[in-house]
């Protein structure tokens, strides 16, 4: 089993993610290969909350050039945490 440091990757700080904050919803770039339960185990072990459910999507990398060379940033997986009533990460407690 993986460690669960290693399925976490980022916290995603954007207006649109902050305003999930309001409905005690989260935004994380998690590993590719996480599946739902894994990355359920891997916020309630770090973080010491109650997760309600958890939604995942996986973006394209878009494409980019510097001067004649082309190629793409990476493919990522991000994950919308929705922790139950009463429960906060502290990880955004001041933003």
């Amino acid at each position: 089993m993986r460690d669960y440091r290693d399925i976490i990757i980022k916290p995603v700080v954007t207006e649109k993610s902050m305003n999930l904050l309001a409905d005690n919803k989260y935004t994380f770039i998690v590993d590719k290969r996480a599946n739902k339960t894994e990355i359920k185990n891997a916020i309630e072990n770090i973080f010491a909350v109650r997760v309600e459910s958890v939604n995942t999507m996986n973006i394209k990398g878009k494409p980019k050039r510097m001067g004649r060379f082309e190629g793409k940033k990476p493919d990522r997986k991000k994950a919308v945490i929705s922790l139950k009533p009463g429960h906060k990460i502290r990880l955004f407690e001041g933003m």
